[in-house]
């Protein structure tokens, strides 16, 4: 699709969609409102943050957004609408790990940073090797905001991979009254969450406050078989110290999660199979009869990889932290966050590759996973004047083991094991890798306050991340590599118009370390390969700059942002092969990548109870050079890279009275690449959503009660929402690269919430 027919697209639906969501809302629901609290319709960024003051483009939402969306929704699907999000996931909640996927400027995740609270969670990707989800790191419901940097996060962030812009999740504290939260979510494919919190209030003389939280969801998969579970334990303790700002917080996080997993399609199976298409679970019969085929055919694809006996990935998390916040005085100030992360995983799957040796013609394939990390984040502020300096520390050791391993299903007539429990005592070993990783960063910034109207921002980070292997089982590929970089400097302003507009600019350099894993990154290759790259590769590191307008009325406030970035010696590890096989990767440096772009949102309140948010977003971003695999040129010099669509269009209506509530949103997304070389791609779609709901106060004990409808995906459409789950390829003439996804039908939940 050229450029000119996806913006004509896309005008047409920015300018339908508001009609449409209009007409619905006056026809069927007159009295109906914005925000699911009374207390929205004070101000827009209770809602929406528009970053006024940054000297970088920053948005960001609120609880409030998020409860707009069906219980258990993926904090990240609410930040979906703001400008330059491309956020894909194969449930309506976001939450399913193996399709999640975030794109901004053309960076996907596994090249942007995420904290939760300051606290580093890693690239955030399936496989984690230095971090874990934010679905496991908090119940959404406890999450009080979410912070989105489209182009570079702050100098102080932790994290070693932003090439890209950063997300920061914050968690709600604990209250200062004594109350009670209980949610109960029912709703399409036998979807059942519950969630309570039991807020202690100020406690004492002392004025502890202290939360905990437990959380129990399980719904089925909307196609095939299976179920998606998981659990959640939270503690949260906040100690203020004297007048002065002071205090101490304790977080404590335990997640168990099991997921079953869709299967992915290509297009050839959709055209083959329609796009229902599943694992042959729990038809045992079929999956063994498979799996003789696929040996007969001497494992041959497609007949071995149209479907698998099942899949899943199983991972339970301790997150932990403490966190001082300490002034010295009126100028100084210290800020101290220790924490730590273990995490368990198993990513299974059925696989006729691996028969098993007397026993049925499949085994259990599994990807495991063991962190162990550990962490401090140490930071000072002095005031001088007109000055506010800043400079911090942050080191992390990081202690992951990863292996392969293949499980006996022994018996022919039924399958022995669950794809939802922890497997021992495997058939074989096909690899297993020991990874230490060291980081260490450091930052240095000024905040100079030259007059009333203008603040200019100068500082830089120095990083150095060690990775080192050791191999236990497999080919040889110990070793160490390292990333460091000595001085990446950051540059911005802010200037305060007249009339309470706002300019604001930032360049920023930034660097990713390598990846210390098997299935991504420079140990992901064969062994002669890592041995003759690792003294010679180096880190991936981009440019951006970006210049912005932001402005503010009575009733309207909106941001407009233009921006370049350079890409530089970006690594790409090609898959060889269906994924299932777990072929060594081909890593290649694709040279650059220049992305440049607009963005822009705008939020209308043109009464206390409506309010019309939109966002645009033009990005281009395109490979400058061609690339070398197995010593043949891949000419991708001025394709369009994969999963970035070039137009990104997103509309919410909304409507509050204080009781009743409603919202419906539509997203236009762009036609998606997902082979290098453009010839493979998903479709430009359009979604609308709607969610509608009443509060009651003070019925008999509850301090509120509220009921809320949701409906996801509204117009029912079918989709590939998800492309590259297994990896992005060269090319795909015959439609058979098993690396799409498609996005759940219509579906609705129903919320009870009461606060006691």
């Amino acid at each position: 699709m050229d450029t000119l027919t996806s913006l004509r697209r896309a005008v047409r639906f920015a300018i339908g969609t508001p009609l449409l969501v209009g007409s619905t809302l006056v026809a069927g629901l007159p009295a109906l409102a914005q925000a699911p609290a009374a207390s929205a319709a004070d101000g827009l960024e209770e809602v929406v943050i528009f970053g006024r003051g940054e000297t970088r483009q920053l948005q960001g939402v609120t609880s409030a957004q998020i409860d707009y969306l069906p219980a258990g929704t993926s904090p990240l699907k609410a930040i979906e609408k703001l400008p330059g999000v491309n956020f894909q996931s194969a449930d309506p909640y976001g939450a399913y790990e193996w399709s999640a996927r975030i794109v901004v400027r053309g960076f996907n995740q596994n090249q942007m940073g995420f904290t939760f609270d300051g606290v580093p969670l890693g690239d955030m990707s399936y496989g984690n090797h230095n971090g874990l989800h934010i679905s496991r790191a908090v119940p959404t419901e406890n999450v009080g905001r979410v912070l989105l940097s489209q182009g570079s996060g702050s100098l102080a962030t932790a994290s070693s991979n932003n090439l890209g812009g950063t997300i920061e999740f914050f968690s709600r504290d604990p209250s200062e009254t004594l109350s009670a939260d209980l949610e109960l979510t029912g709703g399409s494919d036998s979807t059942q969450r519950v969630f309570g919190r039991l807020d202690s209030g100020a406690l004492g003389g002392l004025g502890t406050r202290v939360f905990v939280s437990a959380v129990d969801s399980t719904t089925d998969k909307w196609k095939g078989s299976g179920e998606q579970s998981q659990r959640m334990y939270t503690l949260k303790v906040l100690q203020p110290f004297g007048e002065n700002g002071a205090k101490l917080t304790a977080y404590w996080n335990q997640s168990e999660r099991a997921e079953r997993d869709y299967h992915d399609l290509s297009y050839d199976i959709i055209r083959r199979r329609g796009s229902d298409w599943d694992n042959y679970a729990p038809n045992w019969t079929a999956a063994v009869a498979a799996g003789n085929a696929c040996a007969a055919a001497a494992f041959s694809a497609p007949i071995c990889d149209d479907a698998y006996w099942d899949a899943s990935g199983i991972r339970e998390d301790s997150l932990g932290y403490l966190a001082l916040k300490l002034p010295l005085g009126e100028s100084f100030r210290v800020d101290l966050t220790g924490y730590t992360h273990t995490n368990e995983g198993q990513g299974l799957w059925g696989t006729p590759y691996v028969p098993t040796p007397g026993g049925a013609p499949l085994s259990v394939r599994t990807t495991e996973y063991d962190i162990d990390r550990q962490g401090l984040i140490a930071a000072a502020t002095l005031e001088l004047g007109a000055h506010e300096i800043n400079g911090g520390v942050w080191i992390e050791r990081n202690d992951f083991e990863q292996a392969r391993r293949f499980y006996a299903e022994p018996n022919v007539a039924a399958p022995t094991q669950s794809f939802t429990s922890f497997r021992s005592n495997p058939l074989l070993t096909q690899w297993e890798y020991a990874f230490d990783t060291e980081t260490t960063q450091l930052h240095l910034q000024d905040t100079w306050r030259i007059s009333d109207t203008l603040r200019v921002n100068l500082g830089f980070k120095a990083m150095k991340v060690e990775n080192t292997a050791r191999t236990i089982v497999g080919p040889n590929k110990t070793g160490t590599i390292d990333a460091d970089e000595g001085f990446l400097p950051q540059a911005g302003f802010a200037w305060t118009l007249p009339g309470g507009g706002e300019l604001f600019g930032n360049y920023a350099q930034n660097a990713r370390a390598f990846v210390s894993a098997n299935t991504a990154g420079p140990f992901s290759t064969t062994a002669a390969g890592f041995a003759a790259t690792k003294d010679t590769l180096r880190p991936e590191t981009s440019e951006t700059f970006e210049l912005g307008w932001r402005f503010r009325g009575e009733t309207v406030e909106g941001v407009l942002t233009a921006y370049t970035v350079s890409f530089d010696d970006r690594l790409l590890a090609i898959q060889q092969g269906p994924g299932i096989v777990g072929n060594p990767a081909v890593l290649a440096n694709v040279g650059s990548v220049t992305s440049r772009g607009v963005e822009a949102a705008l939020a209308w309140r043109p009464t206390r109870q409506l309010t019309w948010f939109n966002s645009f977003a033009w990005n281009d971003s395109q490979y400058d050079d061609n690339f070398l695999n197995n010593g043949v040129v891949v000419p991708v010099g001025g394709k369009q890279v994969t999963d970035a669509p070039e137009l990104l269009v997103k509309t919410e209506l909304a409507w509050d009275t204080g009781s009743f509530f409603a919202r419906v949103d539509g997203s236009y997304v762009d036609e998606r690449f997902y082979t290098y070389l453009n010839q493979g791609s998903a479709k430009a779609y359009t979604l609308l959503n709607a969610s509608a709901g009443y509060r009651f106060t003070d019925v008999a004990v509850f301090e509120e009660l509220m009921v809320q409808a949701a409906v996801t995906n509204l117009a029912d459409k079918n989709y590939i929402s998800t492309i590259g789950s297994n990896g992005f390829v060269n090319a795909d003439p015959g439609g058979t690269a098993q690396t799409l996804l498609r996005g759940a039908p219509r579906q609705l939940f129903v919320t009870l919430k009461a606060r006691f």
